[in-house]
């Protein structure tokens, strides 16, 4: 049976539930008190709690990385708005790397880049990043 959230004081509570009394999509707090204007709190000091995805590790999923080229950034932020596991960093409005203890690889911020050529590409995961980022496509000249 289903359990009415509003029953639920505590996070910790949330452990003690069967898969059958969670109401789906209900259960996960992103975190352990409220927090205000979150996007201006850096995210080592974000109270997150056990059910956010950033408490879990899932970068070994993934069979494909993206890869940041700094030279290509226009900072439009576009990746960190659309991943759905918080993996993009991003400070001050600019963009400075990816977070790849939480990214799956799904590609999503490779999408959404507008730049030409794409500031972030998907290399296979076992290369390096200096190997990948010599491989970049070069920006066609305008004839």
């Amino acid at each position: 049976m289903a359990k009415d959230m509003k029953e639920i004081k505590k996070v910790e509570e949330i452990n003690e539930l069967g898969w059958n009394e969670l109401i789906p999509g209900a259960a996960l707090f992103s975190f352990t008190e409220p927090v205000e204007d979150v996007v201006e709190v850096p995210m080592e000091e974000r109270p997150y709690a056990p059910t956010n995805s950033h408490e879990w590790q899932v970068g070994d999923w993934r069979v494909e990385k993206p890869v940041y080229n700094r030279d290509l950034c226009i900072d439009c932020q576009f990746c960190w708005v659309f991943c759905p596991d918080i993996s993009i960093l991003s400070r001050d409005k600019k963009m400075i790397g990816v977070i790849y203890e939480h990214c799956k690889g799904c590609g999503i911020c490779v999408e959404v880049c507008p730049t030409n050529p794409k500031s972030l590409l998907m290399f296979p995961e076992h290369m390096d990043n200096n190997e990948a980022l010599s491989m970049w496509p070069k920006k066609e000249e305008k004839k």
